[in-house]
């Protein structure tokens, strides 16, 4: 369908807003969708969900990392990470152990079979990146990377920029300090 009869569908509906086309999350969405498609067979090959992956990747990069700040590098819901760790651990990829200071708190670490197996697909990640860049082109690629940072820093800031305006009007500290992310890519 053109993007001009979407358009025109939604003008003769009365709807008031963007085309469908238009939507940044289903755009966001769709890129995502033909990325993992080149990366999903091989994370089956290897017996690992994309969810698991991402959080292999994320204690790959950061380290160990507490369940919240794993939560949070991974774009993962604190209930789903609480419901994908038992497999993870029970697959011996990961270890949990309690902060001494708050029994309540874990922190997540690789165990070694994580790291064989991240080793092992290694390759053919890289391969498929390799891939995407060729088709896609290294720059544009580049540039997509900068884009999407730069997008979600302006987005992330601008909540932050708001509270504390509204607060120094109110003689109050912020409610929520804006926080610096680690890239992970």
């Amino acid at each position: 369908m053109s993007g001009s009869k979407r358009n025109g569908a939604v003008a003769t509906r009365g709807v008031p807003m963007r085309a469908f086309s238009k939507s940044l999350p289903m755009e966001l969405l769709r890129a995502r969708e033909a990325v993992m498609r080149r990366f999903r067979p091989a994370l089956r090959v290897h017996g690992v969900t994309e969810q698991q992956w991402r959080i292999l990747r994320a204690l790959a990069h950061f380290g160990a990392l507490e369940a919240g700040a794993l939560a949070e590098a991974t774009c993962l819901l604190a209930p789903s990470l609480s419901r994908i760790l038992p497999d993870m651990e029970a697959k011996q990829l990961i270890s949990r152990s309690q902060v001494d200071s708050d029994l309540r708190r874990s922190v997540i670490s690789l165990d070694p079979k994580a790291l064989r197996l991240i080793a092992a697909h290694a390759p053919s990640s890289e391969k498929i990146y390799d891939e995407i860049a060729s088709t896609f082109g290294e720059e544009r690629l580049s540039q997509l990377f900068d884009l999407l940072q730069a997008l979600e820093t302006c987005l992330e800031a601008e909540p932050a920029a708001r509270a504390t305006s509204r607060s120094k009007a109110k003689g109050r500290a912020p409610y929520r300090a804006h926080r610096q992310r680690a890239g992970a890519t």
